[in-house]
């Protein structure tokens, strides 16, 4: 926590209606991925519901009360599987927005926005966002299309923007010129993102796009839900899948799994577009859990940067429902990459777009 012990009283501003549609049920229980690691009721759905509760009667915030809210990933899929139809993740997002207002948050909410605000990227990178690209020549000032590339591909996968950028610009796509962090990662843990928004958003109308489109999840979920709706926004996966017959794709063979991100597949509802892009290269088997009902990587909502041991311990549950004998793990979130791969993965964990410029190079 920012101090020892938070004396004021911070009132969640919620609903009560959102809250008082949990029936304590638990069902969430058999599905929240850190609950399933820790194992205390105040880690679970029900259990954040019930903090939040407390907040609104007049309940002190202490370090308790900010780890139970801050080990949700958002992942959904206590809202896919809550029969009373609870939206929980909604409601711990918005009580940690009520309490970071109030000045109560950790020590890694703070200190993530600070760097944020001061650099523009989650990373504190002072390093040029478009390193990954030293002829700009090509990139042109006016376009119906935007690629917007995210800070993990920028700062620390300048490969994977690369690949993405030489499929998308084939069809007329430019870049921000000063692209910052999406707000994604500050609106997840609590914070204020309107002069993100505001400093993409002015650039996105210079440029006159009416479609940008993204290669992260968390990026996809920000710019879909939390910009003003001046502008289609669309994943890679599904343009690349748009445009499948006009990418000349070889086949290749190999046997793929695919993990479905929680920002990407259950909030937003993209499943089939990349199982298509997939199966035009290779075989695919699905994990033992996908789609609706995938595990989560544990990366999301914070959780990385906040509490990375539990974290990474989601993602290594998360790697045992890969089936036997997969030559990779591919996924549309540099989040969800990087938490596998840094949970020991023993199978090669890539990008969508890495399997696409394969099959483009084996040609």
């Amino acid at each position: 926590m920012t101090e020892a012990k938070i004396e004021a009283k911070a009132e969640a501003r919620i609903d009560p209606r959102a809250i008082e549609l949990c029936v304590r049920c638990g069902t969430c229980r058999s599905v929240c991925p850190a609950f399933e690691v820790l194992g205390w009721e105040s880690r679970n759905t029900r259990g954040r519901i019930m903090v939040v509760k407390a907040l609104q009667e007049g309940l002190a915030p202490d370090s308790d009360v900010l780890d139970s809210l801050n080990t949700c990933t958002t992942c959904g899929i206590c809202a896919a599987k809550c029969p009373a139809g609870a939206n929980p993740p909604v409601i711990v997002q918005e009580a940690r927005r009520s309490l970071v207002s109030k000045g109560v948050m950790t020590e890694a909410q703070s200190g993530f926005r600070a760097k944020v605000n001061e650099s523009g990227n989650t990373f504190g990178e002072k390093a040029d966002r478009l390193g990954w690209l030293p002829d700009r020549s090509s990139l042109k000032d006016k376009s119906d299309y935007v690629y917007f590339v995210g800070c993990l591909d920028s700062y620390r996968y300048p490969e994977v923007a690369k690949k993405t950028f030489a499929l998308l610009k084939r069809f007329g796509v430019t870049l921000l010129p000063d692209e910052v962090c999406c707000g994604s990662p500050l609106v997840r843990t609590g914070s204020e993102a309107s002069g993100l928004v505001d400093k993409n958003l002015g650039q996105i109308k210079k440029i006159g796009a009416k479609t940008v489109i993204t290669g992260c999840a968390g990026c996809y979920s920000a710019l879909k839900k939390d910009y003003p709706p001046e502008f289609e926004v669309l994943s890679v996966p599904e343009f690349l899948a748009e445009h499948l017959s006009e990418l000349d794709l070889n086949r290749l063979d190999i046997t793929v799994t695919y993990h479905d991100p929680c920002h990407l597949g259950r909030h937003n509802g993209i499943f089939d577009p990349p199982r298509e892009v997939i199966k035009a290269i290779c075989r695919l088997e699905e994990m033992r859990t996908s789609r609706e009902n995938a595990r989560c990587c544990g990366g999301g909502g914070g959780v990385r940067a906040g509490y990375p041991d539990l974290s990474l311990e989601i993602a290594r549950r998360r790697l045992l429902e890969v089936p036997p004998g997969v030559d990779a793990i591919v996924s549309c979130c540099p989040l969800c990459i990087r938490n596998l791969r840094d949970a020991g993965s023993k199978i090669e964990v890539i990008d969508l777009v890495d399997l696409v410029a394969r099959a483009i190079r084996s040609r």
